[in-house]
């Protein structure tokens, strides 16, 4: 897949991206005001979209490894929301699911950064001259 086909795959979902902002602002805002039904309710469809985000972005790897992470950051957060309303202590689960989004963007950031660097920057060059 070339550059072209990447930036429209990209610009294809982009609206999908930003509504997931819209849902994940809902979830957090029901949750910080202690309006338990809907901030649960909003955990399924946050997800979701994160799910299928990350299912689109399969053929580009650094999508791929961002959006596993952000679904980790989700799920993450919503276990912690989940312990404080039912006034159960899920921290560690938490913070282990953070940690699993860390190490998934420690992978990319060590293993393959550099190298997707280096290979956009030689095509930027190909393609100007």
């Amino acid at each position: 897949m070339n550059g072209n086909e990447i930036l429209h795959q990209k610009k294809s979902y982009r609206w999908l991206e930003n509504l997931h902002i819209l849902l994940w602002l809902i979830k957090d805002t029901c949750w910080a005001m202690e309006w338990k039904t809907g901030a649960i309710a909003m955990i399924i469809p946050t997800i979701g979209v994160a799910i299928y985000l990350l299912y689109k972005s399969k053929k580009n790897k650094t999508e791929l490894y961002h959006n596993a992470a952000v679904c980790m950051w989700i799920i993450a957060n919503s276990t912690w929301m989940i312990g404080e309303f039912a006034n159960y202590d899920m921290r560690t689960l938490a913070a282990t699911t953070f940690g699993i989004g860390l190490a998934i963007l420690a992978v990319y950031y060590l293993v393959y950064f550099k190298n997707d660097r280096m290979e956009q920057h030689r095509k930027e060059n190909k393609s100007g001259d």
